[in-house]
């Protein structure tokens, strides 16, 4: 895009202040390390976020032009467009924008299969065709305004994902995109909770067709075809359902009924644009999300081994210079394929890319890339082929360091990322880091303008990870994070975390450890305050933050309301060190039957706290509120909150708008058929009244699955139907019943926990009589941790 900041005045109907200066990309977040020349920042007040806050910043890092939703004092030199909706005003300029394409658009849209399409189209789109797509999965209101934006304009095709989550939306994301044709992928469950009936969803999804010249959809959908015939019946429509499969396909990634029908999508449009029929033996998996992995020698993987395009590049290394958190970063890069731009101007752009994010190592993979060597100013190697880099990869290409590995689906990345992970167990604990964002946005929406939050990280993050999560809720603006012991926060601020971390069972062993890696103490006797006080005062420090907790009825931990003229009198005599926080606990704030006791201890930490902070002479944040209690008691938020099990994705009863983060995954590696009589397990604990099939998981207690788990107390999904085990777990592995599960076969995927009802960590805390929180922290750390992040 090019423009002038009074076109784009103009096109929203915004006021210009101060210079008229040109804009070329946009740019949303402050965090991002990689705008290039003449950016346009955009600033927006959103539910938990406002963005106005940055504009100083952006104004030091040399941004000049800016979309605001108010007048802002900015030095000579600088311009900007006032509107009453940032978010408007982009959409605007992204629906004019559309008007100067002249290729042909793509829209795609429905409930399931949206990215995995639209890749695969791409990766059957002729050489020689120049195309765009929007990166990953930029579907939505902001997402989509910004993949129009991205279109250089000499594109044959765009190819723009959709996606809404309530009614109303695709009204406004049709006005963006206007597309020529719609492929619509699936109309199902996801995102129903907005709507009334899939039909309710189904109309809003064919509002994107509304000037369509060209429709595909898949006839084993009636509800879909039906509506599409009545609403759209004199247009060219195409059922997919009619595009024939070869007769063998690939094994892996078109096995499943949706990937066939993904796969008929791709002929039909393939047909619809005149290309010859797709190459299915070139279909690549789709990487929906970036992961994130622990690697040898002490680096972390970035993995995005199946997508590499200028875009997703520039959004990659983003999100590398924030994980990498001062730590030395290594792209590891393949050629970049059908760009359309010639290769002194493409390289030029990926090296100026690879120069802010501060990448101090770049290996190249691929003829394009080797030539265009003289580019890249830090150190450098390159190679031919993926063979020869793996043959050549050092120890110092990642001891260490953060590593995005960015690969073309012809570039087989995803063996360079097996080479470098650390840990090789089959099972994986799969995180979600855009889910708990999402859950961290909605306990954020329920507190009062002003009040702070505390998330918990201890015992890992609760099974899910440390440095990862911890990493992400930095990036979020999150005050304080929660560790449990000091090791735990040691770990945080060797591997970069710089904001407060507090300890809530600080002993005295650790404290010099503590005020050596500034971590802030839980204090809670006069005996932890002294010993505290002596560690800082060996150092010389005062006024060092610690945080005072009080015993308002749970009696674990905590100074009683008779000590508090005592403890203003001590911290008056000690000057090492300064209160920041004082705090409690609400023991059951998530039971209703006990809301009065609550609603007591809440009264009593307030008349507690109150007259400690008001002995100090200094002011002090105050907070008891849990998760449970910001969604029952909003009169415990006073200064801040805490955040522990909601952020994970559950409430203090089950809640449909929180979303589960980890799913246990695993995979089959032996099949035995056996016939009825037979015994299973130690103690032949498993007895078969029938001729079985049984299939063995490596998935045993000491990895976390509860012995009380075996015979048939629980089971597990394959192919999205339930197998209960059989006889008792053992340490390393298990055995579950397959019987009555067509054709499985050896490796393939097992579910042990996840998302979907009925095999969820709340089920499974059911059958334990326990609680979620024992489930999650009981995966083992042998199991490999995967973080996935749009």
């Amino acid at each position: 895009m090019k423009y002038m900041l009074s076109e784009i005045a103009r096109i929203c109907g915004g006021e210009l202040i101060g210079e008229d200066l040109p804009v070329a990309r946009v740019l949303t977040d402050s965090r991002n390390c990689s705008f290039g020349e003449e950016p346009l920042f955009v600033a927006m007040k959103g539910t938990n976020h406002d963005s106005h806050a940055f504009i100083g910043e952006m104004v030091r890092r040399d941004v000049k032009a800016f979309l605001a939703e108010r007048k802002t004092q900015l030095p000579a030199g600088c311009g900007c467009v006032v509107v009453p909706s940032a978010i408007a005003a982009l959409q605007q300029l992204a629906a004019h924008h559309r008007t100067r394409f002249k290729g042909r658009v793509v829209g795609i849209t429905g409930s399931n299969g949206k990215t995995v399409v639209k890749e695969w189209i791409a990766q059957q789109i002729p050489a020689g065709v120049k195309y765009f797509r929007s990166p990953k999965s930029y579907n939505s209101q902001l997402g989509v305004a910004l993949s129009l934006l991205m279109i250089e304009g000499d594109e044959e095709l765009a190819l723009i994902e959709a996606g809404i989550s309530c009614p109303g939306e695709m009204v406004r994301l049709e006005r963006m995109i206007r597309p020529d044709t719609v492929i619509f992928t699936s109309i199902g469950e996801a995102h129903q909770e907005n709507f009334t009936s899939l039909e309710e969803k189904s109309a809003e999804k064919l509002v994107l067709a509304k000037g369509a010249r060209t429709i595909i959809y898949h006839g084993g959908s009636s509800l879909l075809e039906r509506m599409i015939r009545t609403l759209y019946g004199g247009r060219q429509l195409q059922d997919a359902a009619e595009y024939p499969l070869p007769e063998q396909l690939p094994a892996g990634v078109l096995e499943s009924g949706a990937g066939r029908v993904d796969a008929q999508l791709v002929g039909a449009f393939c047909r619809v644009m005149g290309f010859p029929d797709p190459d299915f033996g070139r279909i690549r998996p789709v990487a929906m999300r970036l992961e994130l992995k622990e690697g040898i020698n002490g680096s972390l993987l970035i993995d995005d081994a199946y997508n590499s395009d200028i875009n997703s590049l520039s959004i990659a290394l983003d999100y590398l210079h924030n994980m990498a958190a001062g730590r030395p970063m290594t792209l590891i890069l393949s050629d970049i394929e059908q760009s359309g731009v010639e290769d002194g101007v493409l390289y030029g752009e990926v090296a100026r890319l690879v120069a802010a994010a501060g990448v101090s190592r770049l290996i190249g993979v691929g003829d394009r890339i080797r030539n265009a060597g003289a580019n890249f100013a830090c150190d450098s190697a390159f190679y031919r082929t993926t063979d020869e880099l793996l043959r050549n990869l050092r120890r110092d290409d990642v001891a260490g360091r953060v590593v995005l590995i960015k690969g073309s689906r012809d570039s087989h990345f995803e063996r360079v990322s097996h080479a470098l992970e650390r840990k090789s167990h089959t099972t994986v604990l799969e995180v979600d880091l855009d889910a708990m964002i999402h859950n961290l946005n909605y306990f954020r929406a329920r507190l009062r303008p002003g009040v702070r939050l505390v998330a918990m990280v201890k015992a890992a993050s609760y099974g899910a990870g440390d440095f990862e999560v911890a990493q992400m809720l930095q990036h979020q603006g999150v005050n304080y994070l929660a560790v449990a012991f000091a090791d735990e926060g040691v770990l945080l601020r060797e591997r970069g975390i710089r904001m407060p971390i507090v300890v809530l069972n600080a002993d005295e062993g650790s404290f010099d450890l503590m005020v050596a890696h500034r971590l802030e103490p839980e204090i809670y006797n006069f005996r932890s305050l002294a010993f505290f006080s002596k560690a800082v005062e060996r150092v010389g420090e005062e006024s060092y933050p610690i945080h005072i907790k009080l015993d308002t009825g749970m009696h674990r931990l905590g100074f009683m309301e008779g000590e508090l003229d005592m403890l203003t009198e001590t911290l008056g005599e000690t000057p090492s060190v300064k209160v920041a926080t004082i705090f409690s606990h609400l023991n059951c704030s998530d039971m209703p039957q006990e809301d009065r006791y609550t609603r007591e201890q809440i009264a009593r930490f307030d008349r507690m706290s109150g007259r400690l902070a008001a002995a100090l002479p200094y002011p002090v944040l105050r907070h008891t509120a849990n998760s449970a209690a910001i969604e029952r008691f909003p009169e415990a938020q006073f200064d801040m909150c805490r955040l522990g099990l909601g952020l994970y994705g559950f409430g203090f009863e089950h809640n449909d708008e929180l979303k589960p983060v980890s799913t246990l995954k695993s995979r089959i590696v032996q099949l035995k058929h056996l016939s009825a009589g037979e015994a299973v397990g130690y103690g032949r604990a498993g007895k078969l009244t029938r001729d079985s099939v049984t299939a063995t998981v490596p998935m045993g207690y000491a990895d976390g699955l509860d012995r009380h788990l075996g015979c048939g107390r629980w089971s597990m999904l394959v192919a999205g139907r339930p197998a209960p085990i059989v006889g008792r777990v053992c340490m390393d592995s298990c055995m579950i019943d397959v019987t009555d599960i067509p054709g499985v076969e050896e490796g393939d995927e097992v579910v042990i926990f996840s998302a979907v009802p009925g095999n969820t960590p709340e089920d499974m805390a059911r059958v334990l009589d326990t609680i979620p929180y024992e489930v999650m922290t009981s995966v083992s750390g042998r199991v490999k941790r995967i973080y996935s992040k749009e």
